[in-house]
């Protein structure tokens, strides 16, 4: 398969560069992957497709305010962006960052009153660099919100709020699960009201959502690890529905690759589980946990398209995509979700 095969035009009239006024009120495109019938509805309508018994699935991982500015030595500006948490990385001192504009190994940074050093260059705009204080802290006191580059802004004091879910708990991701963004507190509350059961993992978001695919052909492309903990109860609350005949809905493709990445486990004991996730979905891919999908609108080319084209066929997507467009829908991380049966 070929890169240039998962294309669409998306008009920048579409996309989404601030959030709904209401969190909650934005809309959403029901398909269902079996006919590629679609219809228009509210966000909020997604309780009239789910069902007593039924387990959504949910990603409470934080985003970071993760885009710091620093001085170099000569004053020149470079700007970083702390990447996400993983197993292996929990000294905040040394990790690795994506940059802006040229860095050396050596490069002395100042930012506030801490001092960062660039110990390695990577490629591809990456590199680990070493602080004297805590990037965690220095994030949280200096950072800004990491909104994608295609929003063409610098965050304010509501993306602080917005580009974040509302039970965001874990801290460690550089960008938002997207989808989770239009969920309302009320709206869960309906849900477990009707029976439904929502349960939680964790992904931070990074380079193996974001990272663009830059092989012509699929196959050829190597999906950056993300961090994720499944805890017992998940799995425990996901194994008794499977067994009784009720769905798994992922809010999310973090959600859905976690689930998948982990699919042998729902077949065994009820323990908790954390790994660093590097599944790559396309279309051919069979998927063994996730039922149901709550995705927003993705932009073209990317890994979370594919993945919404194995879950429900490039030849549904495609026609729903154009409808969406034609109908004027909010794209991508602000966007408008889908809802995919």
């Amino acid at each position: 398969m070929k890169i240039s095969d998962f294309n669409y035009n998306l008009p920048n009239s579409l996309i989404a560069d601030i959030p709904p006024k209401i969190r909650g009120m934005s809309r959403l495109l029901v398909l269902n992957r079996k006919t590629g019938d679609v219809i228009d509805k509210k966000y909020f309508d997604i309780a009239d497709y789910l069902q007593s018994g039924d387990v959504l699935v949910l990603n409470k991982t934080k985003v970071i305010k993760a885009r710091l500015k620093t001085i170099t030595e000569s004053g020149s500006n470079r700007e970083l962006v702390i990447l996400e948490k993983h197993s292996f990385d929990n000294d905040w001192h040394r990790h690795r960052v994506m940059y802006r504009k040229k860095l050396n190994v050596g490069d002395k940074l100042a930012i506030g009153d801490s001092k960062i050093f660039v110990e390695q260059i990577q490629g591809d705009g990456l590199a680990i660099v070493k602080c004297n204080h805590d990037l965690l802290d220095i994030t949280e006191k200096f950072g800004e919100v990491p909104l994608p580059p295609y929003m063409h802004r610098d965050a304010n004091e509501s993306d602080v709020e917005r580009y974040q879910t509302v039970w965001a708990k874990d801290v460690g991701s550089v960008a938002a699960p997207t989808a989770s963004l239009n969920m309302t507190d009320e709206l869960l509350t309906t849900l477990t009201n009707m029976g439904v059961m929502i349960v939680y993992l964790t992904l931070h978001v990074g380079l193996g959502t974001f990272m663009p695919i830059r092989a012509d052909n699929i196959e050829d492309h190597h999906m950056h690890q993300e961090y994720f903990e499944i805890p017992s109860k998940t799995v425990e609350t996901i194994q008794k529905a499977k067994l009784s005949g009720k769905r798994i809905v992922a809010l999310g493709t973090t959600v859905a690759r976690s689930l998948e990445y982990s699919y042998k486990v729902f077949d065994q004991a009820s323990v908790d589980v954390s790994g660093e996730a590097d599944i790559f979905i396309y279309p051919g891919y069979r998927f063994k946990v996730v039922d149901s999908l709550i995705t927003n609108f993705h932009a073209p080319k990317s890994t979370v398209l594919m993945l919404t084209a194995a879950f429900a066929g490039w030849d549904k997507i495609l026609p729903a995509y154009n409808h969406a467009i034609s109908e004027k829908y909010n794209f991508l991380s602000y966007g408008d979700s889908m809802l995919i049966l």
